[in-house]
């Protein structure tokens, strides 16, 4: 089993400690590094464990057929993980294609 992350998705992380404090959500920035790879970790290690559902339509701007499944970081906090899975040569292989959390797609799901 192997994870996989599209660039766009690789970016958005990238992305995501610097939006965290510039927007005040953590007081230091190594804190917000720390949230970030704290939830990358999450995905890697527990994706296939995870409780799945049929991404809505609204998504499949982001691939068709995707599913996702929803990692909690804190009591405000989930963030949702949408991913493909395919089959090569007898390995499953997840691909995360877009991410995002409940403050700004809740309302899709």
């Amino acid at each position: 089993m192997r994870i996989l992350f599209l660039p766009e998705t690789l970016q958005y992380f990238n992305d995501l400690s610097t939006i965290l404090y510039q927007k005040e959500y953590f007081g230091f920035e190594e804190s917000a590094l720390a949230y970030v790879d704290s939830l990358l970790d999450d995905i890697k290690e527990s994706l296939h464990t995870k409780l799945t559902k049929k991404a809505p339509e609204y998504f499949n701007k982001y691939g068709k057929g995707m599913q996702y499944a929803t990692f909690k970081k804190n009591k405000n906090t989930h963030w949702y993980v949408f991913f493909s899975i395919y089959e090569k040569e007898d390995e499953l292989i997840y691909l995360v294609r877009y991410i995002s959390n409940n403050h700004v797609d809740s309302h899709h799901l």
